[in-house]
This record gives structure tokens, C-alpha cells and sequence, in this order.
């Protein structure tokens, strides 16, 4: 990562000695007609010559620096979407491709790199445990809110166990909205609900609301998630386009976005739990993903 910031400084100041020590060489190359003056060309020079020295200054610790990061990766986008804008609109001829190659596209991936190293440093929580609890061990260790261990909730009835996102994720927020609807699901198959989340236990109060009574685990670390086979979410988990789509429309019907609150890479999932053992599981393959329970009570009726 520091290499690759080094070498994109090195290149930015560099562009810019070149604009503004020679500024019709770029013009004379693309055979366009020189400006009558070249002054917005040098100021975009020296623009680049400021990100060159910033990028500069991150690369002695990228991760903690990332905002510099997300500033050149922004810049590679807007200037990739007017070169080629330009291009196709036949504003600047086709070798003006070369410059969109060199001063852009060739950064972009490693830019995407660094800050998916960032946003796993940042909003992840490290394992406590080389190896994850036994289903038999995390259900003799983890509490409900109502004191009972999960394997002694489970022995009278089943226990619908959603594992939640982080309570700023509009899904999670979303499965908030729906949570009564949810409640009575299970409670129609003789289930009951029980939400799992990542903070420490009673920090959940202010995120339920009026359902401050459901019935709920805390798993600061993450280790029950572990436990039942929920792990942290790649790029295309988190940020893929179905997340994106599915994000959008959460929020246009009014979920929002909340500041992190837990681990912001933990996938979700929806569990039914019953006498120590999983009936049915419904593991998500995206942060995307709500719990189904129409369908997991499907399944465990099949089984």
C-alpha cells in the first residue's frame, strides 16, 4: 500500500511540473488547438500536484489516512467519467484515452484495495478465538435477556434467533420496523423471537424502542455469530449492486442510515433453535438479506 501511494504521489506532482513548466506539450501531442490561455490547465496541475503531496503524506500509514485515499479514488472516478464523457461527445479526440489510462484507471483498483483494508482495520472486530464455540458450548454459555442460557430457552419452545447487523445498517433498521410483524410470525408457529446483536448488553435499549422487551443475546465479540456459522462479508457481501438496489429502497421508504454499532463486516441470519440443536437455517449471502420466516418455518417443517 505505501508503494503504490508513493508511486501515485510521485506521479501527481510530476504532472504537475510537467503542466505548468510546459503547458501546450499535452495539447500539441493530441494535435488540439493550443488555448489562448493556459491558466485553467496549470491550475488543474497544480490541483494534482496538492493530491500528489497528500498522497505523499498518507503513504506512511494508509490505513489511518484513508480519507486522503477516498479523496484520489474520487478524483480517478470524476476524472474517468469526463474524459470519456468528453471522448464519446467528440470534445477531445480518442488518444485522450491514453491520458484517462495514466491519470486515472491505473490507480483505481489499487486505491479500491487500500480502502477495503481501511474499512476492515475500521469498523471490524478482531477474533478473540483461533476456533469458534461448538453449538453445544455457545448455548451453554450465552444468556437471554430474561437470564435463561440459549440451550435452556430452547427446551420448552423453539426460539426464532436473528442475528442482526450492526444497528446503523438500514437492513437492521428495517428488520426494527417489521419487528412486531416478525414477533407474531413465530408466535403463530409457537416460536419465540430472539434478536442477537453486537453490543455490550443493554447498549440495545435505545435502538428497540417500544420492543425493549424482546427477548435478546449479547455478543459484543461476535463469537455466537461464529458459533452458527455467520463470518464477515467480502466486498460483493457488503457493497454489490443487489445491496446497493436493496439499500436504496430501504431508505427511500424511510429506514435511514445510522452511525456503526457493531461489527459493520458481520453478516446477518435467522436461525430456528430448538433443544440444543438448529431446525432450520438461513444463513444470509449478503447484508442485503432479511430473515424469511415463512420460508425457514417451511423448511423446518420439510426436515
Amino acid at each position: 500500500m505505501r508503494t503504490t501511494l508513493l508511486l501515485a504521489g510521485a506521479y501527481h506532482i510530476l504532472f504537475a511540473v510537467w503542466t505548468n513548466a510546459w503547458p501546450f506539450h499535452a495539447f500539441d501531442l493530441l494535435s488540439i488547438q493550443r488555448p489562448n490561455h493556459p491558466m485553467l490547465w496549470r491550475v488543474l496541475g497544480m490541483i494534482s500536484g496538492a493530491v500528489g503531496v497528500a498522497l505523499l503524506f498518507a503513504a506512511m500509514d494508509p490505513i489511518r489516512h484513508w480519507l486522503i485515499v477516498l479523496m484520489a479514488f474520487m478524483k480517478a472516478i470524476v476524472t474517468s467519467l469526463i474524459i470519456c464523457f468528453a471522448v464519446s461527445s467528440h470534445t477531445l479526440p480518442a488518444g485522450s484515452l491514453f491520458f484517462l489510462i495514466l491519470d486515472a484507471l491505473v490507480w483505481i483498483i489499487p486505491y479500491g484495495f487500500i480502502l477495503w483494508a481501511a474499512l476492515r482495520a475500521h469498523t471490524g472486530i478482531p477474533l478473540y478465538r483461533s476456533t469458534p464455540y461448538s453449538i453445544y458450548e455457545a448455548a451453554t454459555i450465552y444468556q437471554l435477556s430474561t437470564d435463561e442460557t440459549l440451550s435452556d430457552a430452547s427446551q420448552e419452545r423453539p426460539l426464532v434467533l436473528v442475528f442482526l447487523r450492526h444497528f446503523g445498517c438500514t437492513f437492521t433498521r428495517q428488520i426494527l420496523r417489521s419487528l412486531q410483524e416478525l414477533e407474531q410470525q413465530a408466535q403463530r408457529h409457537g416460536a419465540v423471537l430472539v434478536l442477537v446483536h453486537m453490543l455490550k448488553s443493554g447498549e440495545e435499549i435505545r435502538y428497540l424502542g417500544e420492543h425493549s422487551d424482546t427477548p435478546r443475546i449479547a455478543d459484543p465479540r461476535c463469537e455466537l455469530y461464529r458459533a452458527f456459522g455467520l463470518g464477515k462479508g467480502g466486498f460483493m457481501e457488503l457493497f454489490g449492486p443487489h445491496v446497493w438496489w436493496r439499500g436504496l429502497i430501504a431508505v427511500f421508504k424511510g429506514c435511514g442510515v445510522g452511525h456503526l454499532a457493531g461489527d459493520g463486516l458481520q453478516l446477518p441470519g435467522a436461525f430456528i433453535f430448538h433443544r440444543g440443536e438448529i431446525v432450520s437455517a438461513q444463513p444470509a449471502r449478503s447484508a442485503a438479506d432479511l430473515p424469511d420466516l415463512a420460508s425457514l418455518f417451511q423448511r423446518a417443517s420439510a426436515g
